[in-house]
């Protein structure tokens, strides 16, 4: 079987679901349409291999090769997720669930036997595009975000979390400690969101860590009024005070040498000839160092204030380092490929911050583009990463 031919084929199968024709960018939100398709094809294709499906308690999908439960601290876990940003690429999170199928496919045609069970796992709502929180799947696993603190997340409608699963079909979520339990080792592949590979002119890189970042929300009000009988020197209108608000905000970022982005904005009562009464604000920032992010975020706290506003902390996570024993493995497998940083959050950071021997093998991107329809890599080099993941499992099962 050619890798990267079967990869095409598996992407070539998910590639309408939730795609817009226009902008070629996806929508695949948690507990969707969209979203039920692609666990469907996940649980089906992972089926025909053989594999054991299962759900575990945070809504996430497992596909086993090999009893879970024999040496759970032995097993390797492969997989991503597959929901997306609001249009998002095609790559992210796809990439690296269908490879870990396609290893396992190749794996399993070749007549390995390995010393371990082999898991591979769809993460759900890595991005959270729905609910504001990132990779609440992983973060609802290990008890991170607690059944409290699910129950007062909103979506993008207002609608309460309790009451999405609930029309979804799905139980209420909760912490896994025995899914958790068989995580012995976690490796997830994925495309870089930048351009370090390309500088550095190789298909394949690893991870060090993961930027601390978080993301925070504010509400900035005025008063409402008609947009055509109130005078501009009479209004308080939230939406310039919001748009000065931005505006200082990347000045701060720039200040700290940090990144902060202000990329989801919700006017009430966002009408045409209407001065708006509130501005719903959420921010997302990041820096390489700890203590950088915390002074950042003690400037936007205050700039909030300035505004007459509140922020929110929504999610925090800090500095995340994977493992080095397990980097230093799989470097020696792939024949040390560069070791990089990352700005981005995965599911992988969730499970090495409690304690889970994890690592990250990136494929490059020719264009450097991530959470937007232009991410890319080329067919090769999938392949070259898809290898890379047979290569790792016989290395560490054998």
């Amino acid at each position: 079987m050619n890798s990267s031919i079967r990869l095409a084929e598996l992407l070539t199968r998910i590639a309408d679901i939730g795609r817009d024709p226009t902008s070629g960018g996806y929508r695949r939100f948690a507990y969707t349409q969209e979203d039920a398709q692609l666990r469907e094809f996940f649980a089906a294709t992972a089926s025909r291999l053989g594999l054991a499906v299962s759900v575990d308690a945070a809504y996430n999908q497992w596909a086993w090769w090999g009893d879970p439960d024999r040496d759970p601290a032995q097993n390797l876990v492969l997989g991503s997720h597959l929901d997306s940003v609001p249009s998002g690429g095609a790559l992210d999170g796809p990439l690296g669930v269908l490879s870990a199928l396609v290893a396992v496919e190749s794996l399993l045609d070749q007549g390995f036997q390995p010393k371990a069970a082999i898991g591979i796992v769809n993460f759900s709502d890595e991005e959270g595009a729905r609910f504001g929180v990132a990779c609440l799947g992983s973060r609802v696993l290990t008890g991170e975000t607690s059944s409290e603190q699910l129950a007062q997340l909103r979506d993008y409608d207002g609608v309460p979390f309790d009451e999405v699963i609930a029309r979804a079909g799905v139980a209420p979520l909760g912490r896994d400690d025995q899914t958790l339990a068989r995580i012995g080792r976690f490796v997830e592949l994925h495309i870089e969101q930048g351009h370090q590979l390309i500088e550095l002119g190789a298909p394949l890189g690893l991870a060090s860590f993961i930027w601390p970042h978080g993301r925070w929300s504010t509400v900035i009000t005025g008063v409402p009024n008609h947009a055509g009988t109130t005078r501009l020197a009479e209004r308080d209108d939230p939406l310039c005070k919001a748009a000065r608000f931005i505006l200082e905000l990347t000045d701060l970022a720039i200040t700290h040498d940090a990144i902060a982005t202000c990329g989801k904005v919700v006017v009430d009562p966002n009408a045409v000839n209407a001065i708006a009464a509130a501005v719903h604000l959420w921010v997302d920032a990041r820096a390489a160092d700890p203590g950088v992010l915390d002074r950042l975020a003690g400037d936007i706290t205050e700039l909030a204030v300035g505004y007459g506003a509140h922020l929110v902390n929504e999610s925090l996570t800090p500095k995340t380092t994977f493992s080095s024993s397990l980097n230093a493995a799989i470097g020696s497998l792939l024949g040390h490929p560069p070791v990089i940083s990352t700005g981005a959050g995965h599911d992988a950071g969730i499970l090495a911050s409690h304690g889970v021997p994890a690592a990250m093998l990136f494929v490059r991107n020719p264009t450097g583009v991530s959470h937007a329809p232009n991410e890319a890599a080329t067919r090769e080099d999938m392949g070259l990463g898809v290898e890379a993941l047979i290569t790792t499992v016989r290395g560490l099962t054998t």
